[in-house]
């Protein structure tokens, strides 16, 4: 039997935390998403001022980065390299930039998701969550 580690409160909390630092270090109005390997939400907070419909996004991108096991901004390349078929890909619909997954010893354990900003920035907001995972 194998045995993987797993995303616990403290984790998340930490996680929630510095994305929510780095968005406003930035004055940025984003909806930060972290979800487990299997793409169930474990954490969702949208700053003041940001669209409802980010808290969608930010979920499905976090959601496509977990059960993907690969940053969504992938897909969206893909998608816009010319393979459009995989716009039908089942239960993937945050194929857009800003979800980053959480890897700890060769496993993927959940991922951020941002959406509120533009797409480079909803990643590097993601990217301070995600490397919060294991800095503490």
């Amino acid at each position: 039997m194998q045995i993987k580690p797993y995303l616990a409160s403290a984790e998340v909390a930490r996680m929630l935390s510095a994305a929510r630092d780095e968005a406003q270090k930035n004055g940025w109005a984003v909806t930060i998403a972290i979800v487990d390997d299997g793409g169930h939400a474990l954490a969702l907070e949208r700053l003041d001022g940001c669209a409802p419909v980010s808290a969608y996004i930010a979920v499905e991108k976090a959601r496509s980065a977990a059960l993907g096991r690969r940053e969504s901004r992938l897909y969206e390349e893909m998608i816009n390299g010319g393979r459009v078929s995989f716009l039908s890909a089942p239960v993937l619909h945050g194929m857009l930039e800003g979800g980053i997954p959480v890897l700890v010893d060769g496993h993927v354990v959940g991922a951020v998701g941002v959406s509120g900003v533009k797409s480079d920035q909803d990643a590097q907001v993601a990217r301070a969550g995600a490397a919060a995972a294991t800095a503490g």
